[in-house]
Parts: C-alpha cells; structure tokens; sequence
C-alpha cells in the first residue's frame, strides 16, 4: 500500500462528488477522507466517537444529529457534507442497505449532481437489528440496492463496496442493545458469511470490491476496546486503500513520497583503469586532484537537478571512503526507475503517456458542479 498524502487526496479529488453510505465506522471514513483533503493530521479519538454533532472540520450537519432526536435504533438519521472550492464529500448514515430511507437517497442521486464516487458498506446493522434469519432479506437487499444505483446512477461513476472489517470476540457498541446481546458471540462468524454474499452480489452487478476484511485480518491491533470500532492509523490506512483504488480505476499513477530510489552499482559506472604512471599511488587520475570539476560552479544550466550518492575515495587518504554528490540531469531515469521528484505530477492525455496506467474499462469523468481549475496548483505541479 502506498503511504499518500494530502496533496494526492485534493488532486485526485479535484471537482469530485464523493458520498459515503454506512454505519459509524463509514462515518469514520468520511472523517478521514475530509481531514485528508485539507491536511496530513490523524483523526483524534473524540472526533472518531463524536456522532451528530453541528460541524467536523469545516463540514456542517444537513439533516439529523444533533438537530434531532439522538438515540441508537434503526430509526437514526445523519447527513453530514463537507464543500470547498473543488472538493465536495457527503455522507449518510445507514442502518440498512435497503429501505424507505435508502429510497429518499436513490432519489436524491437522481435530482442530481451525480456523484463520481460512492463508498458504501452496510452489514453489523442488517444482521443484528431486524430478523433473526437475516440472510434471505440481507440477499434480497442488497440486490434491490444495486439494481437501483444502475438504474439511477450514470456508467461513469465508481462504486467501490467496502467489506465490513472484523469483529472481536467480545464486542459492544451503540447497535448492540440489549435486546440483541445474546447474539454477540456469534456475530462476528454472521459478518464473515455476510461477507461473503455482499462481495459476490457486488461483483456480479459489476461494482467494485475493497475487502478491509482481509486487509485488516493481522491488524487487529489496530481495533478499539468494543471490538467493533478502529484507531485513527487504521483509518488513515482504509483512506490510502480507497485513494490507491480510485486511482487504478481511473488509471492514474500516484507517486508515493517515501519510495526508496534505487542507486545503483558503484562498480557498473566506473571508468576502466588507465596503464598505472611511475608514481601510481592506487587511484585513475580523474580523483588525484583534489579541486571542483570545471563545471560544477557553472550557472548557465537552469534546469533543476536532483542528487546521487556515489562513493569516492579521496587521494590524500587511501584509506578513507567519502561521500560525494554528483548531479544528473532532472527526470533522467537510473536504473529503471523514474527519479522525478515524488510530488511532481505532469499534465497526462489520452494518448500513450509513460505515467498513466489504463484500466481495462476506461471510465469518462463527469464533473459534478461548475468550478474553474486553475492552470497550475501551487508549487506542487500542475496538470
């Protein structure tokens, strides 16, 4: 997984309409995302338990929350949006993947704008909540639900559903009342086999599939005391896996910042020895001399350089390895690999570029409201 930044998040979202649907964890990712986009910084452990409240960073409650009833039965509402000058994210929270509810959504996807991407996840709610033998209306839900987003949303537009994470052995949380209690033992194998329908439906209706089950299996560290909820670094890490998904689904390749050049081998670069002189102390003679190569306080280049680590050793102590840096010249490839600077981001066409991945299916982008985007971003690059 690719450790992204900030800056990947605004670009690649830029006149983007994301809207989130889920439960409290979604809700989480929805906070995540929207921190992203404005700075580097982790969500901090009151922002991961708030729920309902009037503003989360620089967001506003649109419907429910605070502004109504607070109560933890199916009958919950929160609309939350976050909106800027070229970012537009909204959420909704769900207790079940299909109902009156997620009618009165479908329809607002229908008045418009529509949304380029929609993250969606709806499980631990679906199966504690309403019937015990929960699988037939869990099926038939969430198959009324995907036949609905094809009807109302557009082709172009990314669905990616999230598989629900794992549970702990003991868990409690506001959906586990106590009339359901005796059925958190068993929960967490319900969510595995819930798991499973909800992938294979989503996959046949053609919609894209994260699976945080899998990806989180090892890093259980990472989840709450309840044994439901995750950390603000868990958060942060589902952030980077739907980023890296969206960019693929898009083909966009994003850099990542903390990619290790590679360097290559000394001895592959150097020079073949020269017949050694009468006075031949161990060394060819392009480092017996210990002053500046003619060209290296020469100002008339403008391009800009990047640095390589070579190892040379000095003539007036044999024994000594030195670290000295030569330059080479900008975006010049060493080995293989690109050594453009890692936030360097070039306009990409349609046509062939060497830094563009092309997905199997090309998806056409809509922009959700009228914004104009500036011919550069900032010291960043531009497109």
């Amino acid at each position: 997984m690719k450790n992204l930044r900030h800056n990947h998040a605004s670009q690649l979202l830029h006149n983007k309409f994301v809207v989130v649907l889920g439960d409290s964890i979604q809700r989480g990712v929805y906070k995540d995302l929207v921190l992203m986009l404005q700075t580097d910084r982790y969500l901090t452990q009151r922002q991961l338990k708030s729920k309902g409240e009037m503003s989360f960073e620089q967001d506003c409650l649109v419907e429910g929350g605070c502004l109504s009833q607070m109560s933890n039965g199916t009958e919950y509402r929160e609309v939350r949006q976050f909106q800027s000058g070229q970012h537009l994210v909204r959420f909704y929270f769900l207790t079940r993947v299909f109902s009156r509810y997620m009618e009165s959504i479908i329809k607002d996807f229908d008045r418009g704008p529509k949304p380029d991407v929609v993250i969606v996840n709806s499980c631990v709610w679906d199966i504690s909540r309403y019937n015990s033998s929960w699988l037939d209306d869990y099926q038939e839900n969430l198959h009324r639900f995907f036949r609905e987003l094809r009807r109302v949303l557009p082709e172009e537009t990314l669905v990616i559903w999230n598989i629900t994470m794992p549970l702990g052995k003991s868990i409690r949380g506001g959906f586990l009342v106590p009339e359901i209690e005796h059925k958190a033992p068993n929960l967490r194998y319900d969510v595995i086999q819930a798991n499973f329908y909800s992938g294979t439906l989503a996959d046949a209706h053609q919609r894209d599939v994260l699976d945080l089950h899998f990806r989180f299996r090892f890093s259980l560290h990472h989840r709450t005391n309840d044994g439901v909820h995750w950390n603000a670094a868990a958060h942060r890490t589902i952030t980077c896996l739907l980023l890296d998904h969206i960019a693929q689904a898009w083909g966009v390749e994003l850099r990542d910042p903390l990619r290790a050049v590679d360097i290559p081998d000394i001895g592959d670069h150097r020079p073949p020895k020269a017949a050694a002189p009468l006075n031949y102390n161990g060394y060819t003679e392009e480092f017996s001399s210990d002053s500046l190569p003619s060209n290296f306080l020469n100002f008339e280049d403008r391009n800009p350089k990047v640095w390589e680590v070579i190892d040379v050793r000095a003539a007036a102590k044999p024994k000594l390895s030195l670290p000295v840096y030569r330059q080479t010249p900008y975006g010049q490839a060493r080995n293989g690999f690109d050594s453009r600077p890692p936030y360097h981001f070039e306009p990409y066409r349609h046509q062939n570029h060497p830094h563009v991945m092309r997905s199997r299916n090309e998806r056409l982008h809509y922009a959700p409201y009228t914004h104009h985007r500036p011919a550069h971003w900032g010291h960043y690059g531009h497109y």
